[in-house]
């Protein structure tokens, strides 16, 4: 299985898990970066995932400079594929990060209080993108 699509993978295992503001284990809950740093395992450490933040929109330049390193490719408005690291703005403000698979995004919705997956399109505008490197 290539990478994007192990990622993609370990997204979609963690549906049905609890929503918990700055969640990092998948028994006691996890928050949208706690999704993608599990999601991101093996890639890197999941304590390397900034935890200090409130994804309002001051937050963008430093989740973008974590993603903008070496690991990760940011990407324009190229053809998204399976395994992308979504960052999308849910309000004035707000920052949301999902990835994506072939059937969706993987989330953690803190308004149903769990991990969900959400049909394409995006309910919200997109406003960074990476994809892992390698294969």
């Amino acid at each position: 299985m290539d990478v994007r699509r192990e990622i993609a993978q370990r997204a979609l295992d963690l549906v049905g898990v609890p929503y918990k503001l700055g969640g990092r284990c998948p028994l006691a809950g996890l928050d949208c970066i706690g999704v993608v740093a599990l999601a991101l395992a093996g890639h890197i450490m999941p304590d390397e995932v900034p935890r200090d933040y409130t994804l309002r929109g001051e937050y963008l330049d430093r989740i973008s400079a974590f993603f903008d390193r070496a690991l990760f490719q940011n990407l324009g408005r190229e053809s998204m594929e399976s395994g992308d690291l979504l960052l999308c703005q849910t309000a004035p403000r707000q920052l949301h990060m999902a990835i994506l698979t072939d059937c969706g995004v993987v989330h953690a919705h803190a308004g149903l209080r769990r991990v969900v997956l959400t049909p394409l399109p995006l309910p919200w505008p997109l406003v960074g993108r990476w994809r892992v490197l390698g294969e």
